[in-house]
């Protein structure tokens, strides 16, 4: 099991500073990775920024996203970020993408919620060219091709979702699947469905399967700690009080969750904060690392 720590990008009380030092004492107590999570209408840093800048601040660590709306970017522009960020951080970036749930993560990046699928789908296979340093569509002059990335970028795509074109688009186009929120009990069926379609498309080896789980590592701070899921969450309805209820707090549930995940299939996993200090860096790394 690989296991990451996310960044506080859109936690209560995060800052520019917090986040660099977050993401250098990750490398320093041996995180395979930092991960980020994030919507577009809420009040939190940028996914892709933010793992730029950390990138420049670090030298080893995984950069992951989990996830990215991608269909929210113009093809080009996503391709042309990630592959920069790709090859400028010695190919540490692992793309966590979806497509999401929320009209309100479409509507202020003025693109079409109703055809994000069919957009994704799309958009998948434009990614993939433009990393391989492929001419592709100059949208800008119709027939003309154009290389959007220089030279080749290596980005690795792991697909969020749990319906079955999931399933599909990660046999297809990733090198894994990601469950985001929700815990080992909705991850589970998925990971079954994930397997079975790897294999019968022939991909070798094992997908990467990433697991989420937040966290909070001191008792004292569980009442700011749940206000936060609840509130980051509250368009979900009563999925939201799901989320907090599952947000491991004690050694013993956050060391019982690395369990759970494993025993499902789960082979990397995110620890999410939900208190945004620096010491819970270390106090995770004191329980698992």
């Amino acid at each position: 099991m690989r296991i990451g720590i996310a960044l506080p990008n859109t936690t209560t009380g995060t800052s520019a500073p917090l986040m660099r030092d977050w993401a250098v004492r990750a490398e320093e107590r041996g995180f395979a990775f930092v991960s980020t999570i994030g919507r577009v209408p809420y009040p939190s840093y940028d996914s892709l920024t933010s793992l730029a800048v950390v990138a420049g601040a670090t030298s080893r660590i995984g950069l992951t996203t989990n996830a990215v709306l991608g269909p929210t970017y113009p093809d080009a522009v996503l391709a042309k970020i990630t592959g920069t960020l790709a090859q400028l951080s010695g190919d540490r970036l692992t793309l966590g993408l979806g497509v999401g749930a929320r009209p309100s993560d479409y509507a202020p990046a003025e693109r079409d919620f109703g055809g994000r699928g069919a957009a994704f789908d799309r958009q998948l296979e434009y990614l993939h060219a433009a990393w391989r340093g492929e001419a592709v569509e100059d949208g800008d002059f119709p027939g003309e091709r154009r290389a959007v990335v220089p030279g080749g970028a290596e980005v690795p795509v792991l697909i969020g979702g749990h319906g079955a074109r999931a399933v599909r688009r990660t046999a297809r186009w990733g090198a894994g699947w990601t469950g985001a929120g929700g815990g080992p009990r909705r991850a589970e069926p998925m990971v079954g469905r994930i397997l079975d379609a790897w294999r019968a498309a022939g991909r070798a080896g094992e997908p990467r399967l990433l697991g989420l789980a937040y966290f909070c590592t001191d008792p004292a701070d569980e009442e700011a700690s749940d206000r936060y899921v609840r509130g980051y969450y509250a368009y979900a309805g009563d999925h939201a009080g799901t989320i907090a209820d599952g947000v491991v707090r004690t050694p013993e549930r956050i060391r019982g969750i690395v369990r759970e995940f494993a025993d499902i299939g789960v082979n990397e996993l995110t620890f999410t904060p939900t208190i945004a200090r620096l010491d819970e860096v270390d106090r995770l790394a004191d329980l698992l690392l």
